[in-house]
């Protein structure tokens, strides 16, 4: 199932769940904060990645505010299939968010996992996998306001210490008309321990929708024994891709090629340079030796940035 992907270019499919029936594993970029931002998403597309997300967006201040759209959501003709991830916790904020992005991606991805103290407090992100009815009250709201039958619905959870009600989360919103489930597999309590992969092939065999497997996926190789430990349909990768954006491609490491790429891209889409140079430094990470990290890490302009690279690397 993997194999042939590394071949083929799957981002021809334009709509998300075409990519699901298309008998093919697909490969996921993470909502990952100040990260898969437009010019970052370029890049892994031209790796094979198949679908991405945008980081999350907090739905009141989007629908609120035309600064934090504009500085929160950018996007081009090229930036497909993809999804934009909204923390919500009122059906008709999270509606009017949708409506106000609808012309511009393929669906919208309500987070149910995100861990962070700030989030939870607020009444986003992992609280929301206790309120099952909150969640299924979100996504039919959505769903009968956006007349466009191509536009998904999904959402991204983590599991219960009881896996019956993540179980039973799943299934009714599933029941609700969700487009695809996406499971971390860990609890809100856990951060490094172990994926619970088990927990993820559960409820896989427990759902008739596509479910995503997300959590600690660092390699194609990695990807590849996660969907047969759990039968996932897609494989969704957070810091895998920020060290290796040419991970769905097969590299081991970040290729040159994939370093000029970025510097092409970041300069093109006018990225800020703290944002260009943290990539660079993950990326890097495994290429660069510990002497070399200590000059890199700490260069404070794109210039300095460009020369070094040029001299070091060719590039």
């Amino acid at each position: 199932m993997f194999g042939d992907i590394v071949e083929t270019k799957q981002c021809q499919l334009k709509d998300p769940m075409d990519l699901f029936h298309s008998g093919q594993v697909v490969k996921i970029c993470a909502p990952m904060v100040r990260y898969s931002k437009l010019a970052f998403r370029t890049l892994v597309r031209k790796y094979n990645c198949d679908l991405c997300y945008t980081p999350m967006i907090v739905a009141a201040d989007f629908v609120r505010s035309e600064k934090a759209r504009d500085s929160e959501f950018t996007t081009n003709k090229g930036d497909h299939p993809l999804i934009v991830q909204f923390a919500a916790k009122e059906a008709q904020v999270l509606c009017d968010a949708a409506r106000i992005v609808c012309p511009f991606a393929d669906g919208i991805d309500l987070n149910c996992g995100c861990p962070q103290r700030w989030a939870m407090a607020e009444g986003y992100g992992a609280c929301l996998i206790n309120k099952p009815e909150l969640v299924r009250d979100m996504v039919r709201h959505v769903w009968n306001q956006i007349d466009n039958p191509r536009f998904s619905v999904s959402i991204k959870i983590r599991i219960h210490e009881d896996l019956k009600r993540t179980v039973d989360l799943c299934q009714k919103a599933e029941a609700t008309g969700v487009s695809w489930i996406t499971v971390h597999g860990r609890s809100v309590e856990e951060r490094h321990q172990p994926v619970h992969y088990d927990a993820i092939k559960i409820i896989k065999q427990s759902m008739s929708i596509p479910v995503v497997a997300n959590g600690d996926v660092k390699t194609l190789k990695d990807a590849e024994n996660v969907h047969h430990l759990t039968g996932a349909d897609g494989i969704m990768v957070a810091r895998g891709l920020l060290a290796n954006p040419a991970m769905f491609a097969g590299y081991e490491e970040t290729p040159l090629k994939c370093i000029q790429d970025w510097v092409d891209i970041a300069l093109e889409h006018g990225t800020p340079f703290t944002c260009f140079h943290h990539h660079l430094m993950y990326m890097m990470e495994r290429v660069t030796s510990k002497q070399e990290k200590k000059v890199f890490n700490v260069l404070s302009s794109t210039s300095a940035v460009l020369d070094y690279l040029k001299d070091h690397y060719g590039v």
